[in-house]
């Protein structure tokens, strides 16, 4: 079985584009509530990374409309 590799462009689920083409550099809101959720959920289980995802979290509830 291959070795993953984290930078091998060709094993990654996104889109392929043009080699001149650059990503948006933002989220749509759909994705900030699903990110924030997730570092909601980390910052709960109380793990190592707990502080920073409720570092992040606050951060980006701050920044976005509630979905409400």
């Amino acid at each position: 079985m291959d070795e993953y590799d984290p930078l091998d462009g060709d094993s990654t689920l996104f889109a392929p584009l043009a080699d001149t083409a650059q990503r948006l550099a933002v989220l749509t809101l759909e994705e900030a509530h699903d990110l924030l959720a997730l570092l909601v959920a980390v910052a709960q289980e109380g793990g190592s990374m707990s502080v920073q995802a409720d570092r992040l979290a606050r951060e980006i509830a701050a920044r976005i409309p509630s979905e409400n």
